[in-house]
């Protein structure tokens, strides 16, 4: 009983073994290939679950997922001959099975060394041919369409794998350029504000001088305004006085004395000396009523 036990569970591991050997699962993400002694015997396995002969054949999986390249930062030169640095990434998924595994044995590694090496020429060659304006913001979309599509070309003859983007990520100036275009853009703005504070000055002089012309002209104005007026005064004053003397002229000189001594004495030591057998006496005299 226990030898069929044992021979049962031995014919059961041979026939997992057996099956391991033979069955193979593609996910979903995954591509393959099948080969018989290293030739390729079948290409582009879908996903599932499939046969193959053990010992005779071998199955080779890719992932058929976008993949990301991230390039390191590169140096480039302009039109105008000028260094930029550029960082920038790939996108790209493999087309071609076949064509991919012929390529580059199935090792991812190898395919990004040829895309780098691909991308880094693209780039400089797309560079030489821009100014240092075209590249960072006038043709920078142009700029990655034209090389994507370029290297699509290159990468599915020769790789079996599809570009799907290039990018750009950022676009830095060299330590030593960036130095010398930080201090001429310094300078540029000093110029500037230079230009700016003497048209200022220029403006505050004219906005005074004519600040001064109005108030000249205000003053002349308002004193004309003034002896207009004065004169008006002067002339109702007269013809108020002269009403005034015509009714009775002997008050009126009377008035016009006390105003002469009350000018006379505007302060407190003022004196006034008068003789006895003055004119002021004698009006006095005359005017007072006698007991």
């Amino acid at each position: 009983m226990k030898g069929l036990s044992f021979s049962i569970l031995f014919a059961a591991l041979i026939a997992i073994l057996a099956a391991s050997q033979t069955l193979y699962v593609v996910k979903e993400t995954q591509r393959a290939v099948v080969l018989k002694f290293g030739e390729i015997v079948e290409a582009d396995v879908q996903p599932g679950l499939h046969f193959k002969i053990p010992v005779v054949n071998d199955v080779k999986k890719f992932d058929s997922r976008i993949l990301t390249m991230d390039s390191r930062p590169q140096r480039y030169l302009t039109l105008e001959k000028k260094a930029v640095i550029v960082d920038s990434y790939v996108k790209w998924k493999i087309e071609s099975v076949a064509k991919f595994y012929q390529a580059t044995s199935g090792d991812e590694f190898v395919a990004n060394r040829v895309l780098s090496s691909r991308v880094d020429t693209g780039l400089r060659n797309q560079f030489g041919e821009r100014t240092m304006n075209e590249v960072v913001s006038g043709q920078r979309d142009q700029l990655m369409t034209e090389l994507r599509d370029n290297l699509d070309k290159v990468a599915q003859s020769e790789l079996g794998i599809k570009i799907v983007d290039i990018r750009v990520k950022r676009i830095e100036l060299p330590p030593d350029v960036s130095e010398s275009v930080y201090q001429r853009m310094r300078t540029e703005r000093e110029r500037e504000a230079r230009e700016h504070r003497s048209k200022g000055l220029e403006l505050a002089e004219g906005i005074r001088a004519d600040a001064d012309r109005q108030r000249v002209v205000l003053e002349a104005e308002a004193q004309r305004d003034a002896e207009m007026i004065r004169g008006d005064g002067d002339a109702q004053a007269a013809a108020i006085y002269s009403k005034v003397y015509k009714q009775d002229p002997e008050f009126y000189d009377f008035y016009r004395s006390l105003q002469a001594y009350r000018d006379s004495f505007s302060g407190k030591k003022d004196l006034f000396v008068l003789k006895p057998d003055s004119e002021f006496f004698k009006y006095l005299n005359s005017s007072t009523p006698s007991k």
